[in-house]
């Protein structure tokens, strides 16, 4: 069991002093590397964060797992109720380990479908309702704050629409409520309600919240193996805190990324998995990695401007529709591609020959194979222009590996901000909109936003 990172094509050898990193940057870099590990671990000592810890949580995953049995049978859909961090990471554990949609079947109470509400587009929420039966639906509502006004809203109505279908007292046994404990409005409606509930820790925030209850109670409710998940991500964290940086995987990815970054003008990170099951993985990161590094100002308040924009690629389908930008256009990007070593499936083309010279040379491989050539072929034509690129490779996508990587990538966002000298914790720039919003709706406490907005208003016409 193993996630291997190659980052040869990074290098000045490979793709020129210009765009790739040279062994007297590396070295005179790997200082900064230790301060960042350091750093992390500081934090997480002092309780400040508290992703790294999740893989220790076995009472609360056996809790998660113990009412996710005790409720099996009892529904053939699970509404996600939730946004952003709340949403991402569910989507993605459920496109890694089930398959991505619509290739996972057919639905029913041995095999629950996700469905999730995650945008308040009306004509979505009211479609997604239509798919599904109350007294066949389990919703989750997730929200840490428990006042994020999409997911508010959004639940209101999922809301009433369970007590039309199964009375308003049965509305009880189909809500779980996955919120912080000691505030917000959320966790009163489910104390007072009486909805189970399981409990977000403070020092987790939404992008880092996959491993907590926000992930695994999802997870466990679509038949994801939890223990397995926490076990890969415990197995990372033991790598993340190792303090050789040859064999510390995440830290040396995150290096080597800041250096891109910083010394080469590499503003763009592509995310380009060759599998379809890590696609959801690709959206959840691009949260994680742009919210975390994406800040105005440093930890000494000084005006920055940093971060790296973080842009999802699906090999070999957009080799297709991007490939061209990305081999002649603006030199402003590295490639981080996620590899599987041995899918479930190597996908055996026929071997009878048809006698057209464009078929008969697949015929008889394999289509695992192809996707691996392919994969490889994109590297090395990337390289030959000089686009920086690099690669991780799990040896299979299931729950180990899936917790594995889901870490490796938090620990790797983690040290970047360390590196940056950014807090990587915060969301400043997401919460200004939150707040225009909640003057706009009339949520009290908020008309100066209301006021602000009006002038903004003003300017626009002139």
């Amino acid at each position: 069991m193993a996630i291997v990172f190659d980052e040869t094509n990074l290098l000045a050898r490979m793709v020129g002093d210009a765009d790739g990193i040279t062994p007297e940057e590396l070295a005179a870099a790997e200082p900064l590397a230790a301060q960042a590990l350091a750093g992390v671990k500081a934090l997480t000592e002092a309780g400040v964060i508290g992703f790294p810890n999740l893989p220790k949580q076995t009472a609360l995953a056996g809790e998660i797992v113990t009412y996710a049995g005790k409720v099996k049978g009892s529904y053939d859909t699970v509404c996600l109720v939730g946004i952003g961090g709340s949403a991402l990471g569910a989507w993605a554990l459920d496109c890694a380990i089930r398959g991505p949609h619509p290739v996972q079947g057919d639905h029913s109470a041995a095999k629950p479908r996700l469905v999730i509400l995650d945008n308040v587009d009306p004509e979505f929420v009211q479609l997604a309702l239509a798919s599904m039966k109350p007294k066949k639906t389990l919703v989750v509502v997730i929200a840490k704050s428990g006042a994020t006004a999409e997911t508010v809203a959004t639940f209101l109505i999922v809301r009433a629409w369970l007590a039309a279908g199964v009375g308003a007292k049965g509305v009880k046994a189909r809500v779980v409520v996955v919120t912080s404990e000691g505030r917000g409005d959320l966790k009163v409606m489910a104390t007072n309600e009486g909805y189970t509930t399981f409990h977000i820790p403070e020092n987790v925030g939404g992008r880092f919240s996959v491993l907590s209850a926000v992930g695994l109670v999802p997870a466990a409710l679509i038949g994801v193996d939890v223990p397995a998940l926490l076990r890969g991500a415990a197995k990372m964290t033991a790598t993340a805190w190792k303090p050789d940086l040859a064999s510390n995987t995440p830290l040396r990815a995150a290096l080597l990324h800041f250096l891109s970054l910083t010394k080469k003008g590499k503003t763009i990170q592509v995310a380009f998995p060759y599998a379809n099951r890590l696609w959801g993985t690709a959206f959840w990161f691009r949260q994680l990695w742009a919210e975390s590094l994406g800040k105005a100002k440093n930890r000494a308040g000084v005006v920055v401007h940093v971060g790296q924009t973080p842009v999802a690629a699906l090999g070999t389908t957009d080799q297709h529709s991007q490939v061209q930008l990305y081999m002649e256009g603006p030199k402003d990007k590295l490639f981080t591609f996620w590899a599987v070593k041995k899918p479930a499936d190597p996908g055996a083309i026929p071997a009878e020959k048809t006698g057209l010279e464009g078929f008969d040379y697949l015929t008889g491989q394999s289509l695992a194979k192809l996707l691996d050539v392919e994969c490889k072929s994109t590297q090395a034509a990337l390289t030959e222009n000089q686009r920086p690129n690099c690669v991780f490779t799990l040896d299979r996508v299931d729950a180990e590996h899936v917790g594995m990587f889901f870490q490796l990538l938090e620990f790797e966002t983690a040290f970047a901000g360390e590196m940056l000298d950014i807090n990587a914790f915060d969301q400043e720039g997401v919460e200004l909109g939150k707040k225009f919003t909640f003057g706009l709706m009339g949520r009290k406490g908020f008309a100066d936003f209301k006021k602000r907005y009006t002038d903004y208003e003003a300017r626009r016409k002139g």
